[in-house]
């Protein structure tokens, strides 16, 4: 069984979660680069696939060299929106960009913060809400016991996992999601994996 953490127990423990990995298989470890270029990451992948997200960063990645706030604050609007970032999403790169070269946000420090600290302090920033800062929590730091409740993909596999007959909204998942305490990262990923497991489009890449 691949070293994703917390897998074994929660195989162990939760039917669900046995019967998404005796079907799909394990879902890796996975990690993204912290800092500025991980949230730029988390807002070009918000509301598109997972393929379409990748591709726009890719040529974000080419046009800007380095992804770092100053890189972005040296170029022009026009400039990002003709890497493929919508004039919102350009909007709130710039502003994450104007935060870390004002030293209002310490990329360092969220390293050393609670979760509850993180999503606080990255939510007060436009553009980025739950959603956002969760992945940034879950890829970026690498915290354990995140469950980013809101996410489509995740609510439409567990109802298929768990034959709900419906979706569940995301209070119902965030409490559904309590019997995977504290491995609820490996949860998700877990999720995901089942998702595209059973044809589901637009998962992030696990």
């Amino acid at each position: 069984m691949p070293a994703t953490p917390g897998l074994l127990e929660l195989v162990d423990q939760c039917e669900y979660m046995a019967r998404a990995y005796a079907e799909a298989g394990a879902p890796l470890p996975r990690r993204r680069p912290d800092g500025f270029p991980a949230i730029v990451a988390s807002i070009i992948g918000q509301q598109v696939s997972a393929h379409a997200g990748a591709a726009i960063l890719r040529r974000v990645e080419a046009g800007l060299g380095t992804v770092s706030a100053e890189a972005v604050l040296a170029r022009t609007d026009d400039d990002l929106r003709a890497f493929g970032l919508s004039r919102p999403k350009v909007k709130y790169i710039r502003g994450v960009a104007e935060a870390v070269t004002a030293g209002e946000l310490d990329f360092d420090a969220l390293h050393h913060a609670p979760d509850d600290e993180v999503l606080e302090t990255l939510t007060r920033l436009k553009g980025i809400g739950q959603w956002t800062a969760e992945i940034y929590l879950m890829f970026a730091l690498g915290r354990p016991d995140v469950m980013p409740s809101g996410d489509l993909a995740l609510a439409e596999s567990a109802a298929r996992l768990m034959g709900l007959d419906a979706r569940p909204k995301p209070k119902e998942l965030a409490v559904i999601a309590e019997r995977w305490r504290p491995w609820r990262s490996t949860a998700a990923l877990m999720l995901w994996y089942y998702y595209r497991f059973t044809g589901g489009p637009g998962a992030p890449e696990v």
